[in-house]
């Protein structure tokens, strides 16, 4: 007598590998926060520190360019490593992320210490480039001390 061929549906059945186990979810799971890395922190405070100033300093700073490198190329075989370099003909600024990161000399070595360092080097890039004190850059934000 023939056999009987097993019969297939054609409802939604959920997927399982050949061990019954579902597919595979993420190894995180739903309630752990996306992990953020060194370099994109200081991406990101870049760009806000950057912002905040363009907004105080709109006709100034309104075609000003921020860019982000590792290091700079003339840094090997020079005893002070420059932390950014800025170019007054184009308007730019150029932050180097390494030095500012691994050269710093932080009292406290902590997420807060670390972002202020960025923020300050981003304050006195565009100092320089305006010909300006960084500590005049924000007008009445320091008015209180």
């Amino acid at each position: 007598m023939p056999r009987s061929r097993p019969v297939r549906y054609a409802s939604a059945v959920r997927r399982s590998d050949r061990h019954g186990r579902g597919a595979r979810g993420p190894v995180t799971g739903p309630h752990l926060p996306l992990l953020q890395d060194r370099i994109d922190t200081f991406e990101m405070t870049v760009a806000a520190t950057a912002d905040y100033l363009k907004g105080v300093w709109p006709d100034e700073l309104s075609d000003m360019r921020v860019q982000i490198a590792a290091a700079p190329s003339s840094a090997l075989g020079v005893e002070e490593v420059g932390r950014w370099g800025v170019d007054h003909a184009h308007k730019a600024i150029t932050l180097y992320r390494v030095p500012i990161e691994r050269l710093a000399k932080l009292h406290r070595n902590d997420d807060l210490h670390r972002k202020l360092l960025v923020e300050s080097c981003v304050f006195r890039a565009v100092a320089e480039l305006m010909g300006r004190d960084p500590w005049d850059l924000a007008p009445g934000r320091f008015g209180h001390y």
